[in-house]
């Protein structure tokens, strides 16, 4: 069931028309958060000018990383550095529906930024859906984003239609990563498929 939208709920938010123009503008750029499986937890912006400061006289850096984290830093966890996360995007999702229920068709923003193309926020959400798909669709050399390079997981008839729900997904590429079979959160994909339009 859908969340029923009230006039409220949207105006007491801290996101005024223009504030949200900037912030998708942002969050659908393909040279930031946008990526062919979803959206980033970092920006790809960070790959080549990563977030470099001082503490202590000890200097550290925050490097877009779209898989496992190449360093100990911050306990040698990458999943905010890049990774693809489901529940992030399926709350991201979620929330385009329900301002485009409050905003209307008419509302549009450009999808992916710089393209030109002008999309509501539900063909925005819809946008989003489709990329997280692709990481579980066959591909046009008939592998699953999902089991990376594995040719036995995406070539074997005996394992290439057993998809596993990863905990996290590769950033550029839509490799499964971390914990699997992750049943909880990657589950949200029913409910992104569910409601695709």
């Amino acid at each position: 069931m859908r969340w029923a939208p009230s006039n409220e709920s949207v105006d007491s938010t801290l996101l005024t028309d223009d504030k949200l123009r900037r912030v998708l503008g942002y969050m659908l750029d393909e040279k930031e958060f946008l990526g062919p499986f979803g959206i980033r937890s970092l920006s790809l912006h960070h790959r080549d000018q990563p977030y470099v400061f001082s503490l202590d006289g000890t200097v550290h850096r925050v490097d877009y990383e779209p898989a496992e984290s190449s360093s100990g830093l911050f306990g040698g966890n990458s999943n905010w550095r890049g990774p693809i996360w489901m529940p992030v995007n399926y709350l991201l999702i979620e929330s385009l529906r329900r301002f485009d229920d409050y905003y209307g068709p008419g509302f549009k923003v450009e999808c992916p930024t710089g393209s030109g193309k002008l999309l509501s926020l539900g063909e925005v959400a819809n946008e989003l859906s489709r990329r997280l798909l692709r990481i579980f669709v066959p591909g046009p050399d008939g592998g699953r984003p999902l089991f990376g390079a594995s040719q036995k997981m995406r070539k074997d008839p005996n394992f290439r239609d057993h998809i596993l729900f990863y905990e996290y997904f590769h950033g550029d590429t839509g490799r499964g990563l971390g914990a699997s079979h992750q049943t909880g959160w990657t589950g949200l994909i029913a409910t992104v498929i569910d409601e695709l339009k």
